[in-house]
């Protein structure tokens, strides 16, 4: 591995996990996952968001992890880093696989958390059997909302994902291998990409990637996702295009839902409709804070998680 893949230039190092390595589920498919926190305590299972990886949990939640006594698993998904490629038909199936990764870790009770793209996922957890009935708590951060059927709500950039969902299903190689062509070349420079996006970005995002810690953590895991040529995050969005197999009113754990005042990305008014067709579920208003001040609540998620537990 050449030294810029390992580190670029002027990004801050951050901790490695306590642990990384794969899943391997029936049929001998696998899924990357690291881990934080204490090895013994009680599960809690992460969610990355779109796009992301097995290591996108910023500095501040590794430290509550350890401090709550918790045992917090991220888990990539197909197509990123150590995850192998898989175009699952529905978000649904997700927790399927997530019931064998349950299984491995010995977890008959869980909570799960998903920020921004990892919200779906999240959800389906706590709404599709068996899986349903072990889950005690669902965090989400920023999360995305459906675009089809029934539970329809996206207004914003996320319903681009409804209207391109032919090509995006049509293509998802080719398009997945496009992202990887003009992505990996800018890895060498990731520190000058990611102050050069910030820029672009309102004020609250702008917070976030100007942290130190927090852009060390999103080159860090972005550098790993490169390794399985940005395959989940074309994924992602064929899958947010369509109906996720499963409604919001089969959400049998309680949910508090994380969303700022200014997010550019899911609007408020969507999470609000979101969170009203959620049968148990609380929404966290954050002022001033837009896509990615979910970050900074990492802390106090997990506290909330530890208190379903």
């Amino acid at each position: 591995m050449t030294s810029w893949m390992r580190h670029p230039y002027r990004v801050p190092l951050v901790d490695k996990p306590r642990a990384e390595g794969r899943f391997y589920l029936p049929g001998g498919r696998r899924l990357g996952y690291a881990e934080f926190g204490d090895p013994s305590g009680d599960p809690v299972l992460w969610f990355h968001g779109t796009p992301g990886g097995r290591r996108q949990l910023p500095l501040l939640g590794r430290r509550a992890a350890e401090k709550l006594g918790l045992r917090v698993v991220l888990v990539g998904r197909p197509g990123s880093g150590l995850s192998d490629p898989h175009p699952y038909e529905a978000v649904a199936d997700w927790a399927t696989d997530v019931t064998h990764v349950a299984d491995a870790l010995g977890a008959e009770r869980l909570a799960v958390v998903g920020l921004s793209g990892g919200g779906p996922y999240a959800l389906a957890c706590a709404a599709v059997p068996p899986l349903a009935s072990r889950v005690a708590a669902v965090a989400v951060l920023g999360g995305v909302v459906p675009t089809v059927g029934p539970d329809a709500l996206a207004t914003g950039a996320v319903d681009l994902a409804r209207r391109f969902a032919p090509i995006l299903s049509g293509l998802r190689r080719p398009l997945a291998g496009t992202m990887s062509a003009l992505l990996t070349p800018v890895l060498p420079i990731a520190h000058y990409a990611c102050q050069a996006y910030a820029m672009t970005t309102p004020e609250g995002d702008r917070r976030v990637l100007h942290d130190p810690e927090m852009e060390g953590m999103f080159i860090d895991d972005l550098v790993l996702l490169a390794k399985g040529r940005f395959q989940a995050i074309v994924d992602d969005a064929r899958l947010f295009g369509r109906d996720w197999g499963f409604r919001l009113a089969d959400v049998s754990a309680p949910v508090r839902w994380w969303h700022g005042d200014a997010d550019h990305i899911v609007p408020l008014r969507d999470a609000q409709a979101a969170v009203d067709l959620l049968p148990d579920a609380e929404l966290v208003l954050r002022s001033e804070e837009s896509h990615l001040g979910g970050f900074a609540t990492a802390d106090e998620v997990l506290r909330f998680v530890r208190s379903q537990l």
